[in-house]
């Protein structure tokens, strides 16, 4: 899709194209409210700018939009409208040993206990190996910055998705 034609959607569907790229309603609805949109760089500006004014609670609620890295079957599951999107990003997982698979998964309980959402990283480009190693180094950290650590991961996210929105 092209900006303008994610300029001249219904209000609806514009949501939910912007729904695909980020989970958090408070984003979704400053995002629509700044439509049309003069050009792909004041999208991701905007975004960016949006995103990192949300509450904590705002973040959270993004989080719960993704499966967990490695994941298959809720990726299947519970997120069917981004599901070639997140399985594209989690790529390299599939190709992860068993041992490194477990410690993912080991890693996503203990990290999930810490802080009570789930691991959030920008997998575009990591293997299972990075993401693991990142994953372990994150899990020492206060949860005041982890949280913030999250965000950005986030954030990333949402721009890689914005941009794939408009190449779709």
């Amino acid at each position: 899709m092209t900006l303008t034609e994610l300029n001249h959607l219904p209000r609806p569907a514009l949501t939910e194209a912007l729904r695909k790229c980020c989970g958090a309603e408070a984003w979704v609805t400053q995002m629509a409210n700044l439509f049309p949109v003069a050009d792909e760089a004041t999208l991701l500006a905007e975004a960016s700018r949006i995103w990192n004014n949300l509450t904590e609670a705002d973040w959270r609620e993004a989080f719960t939009h993704h499966p967990k890295i490695g994941d298959v079957a809720s990726l299947k599951e519970k997120f069917a409208s981004t599901s070639a999107w997140a399985a594209g990003e989690q790529g390299a997982v599939a190709q992860a040993s068993e041992e490194t698979l477990h410690a993912l998964a080991a890693g996503n309980e203990a990290y999930e206990q810490k802080f009570g959402y789930i691991f959030i990283v920008c997998a575009t480009g990591k293997s299972a190996d990075e993401m693991r190693a990142l994953l372990q180094a994150r899990l020492p950290n206060e949860p005041a910055e982890e949280i913030r650590v999250a965000a950005e991961e986030q954030r990333k996210i949402t721009e890689i998705r914005l941009k794939k929105l408009l190449t779709a």
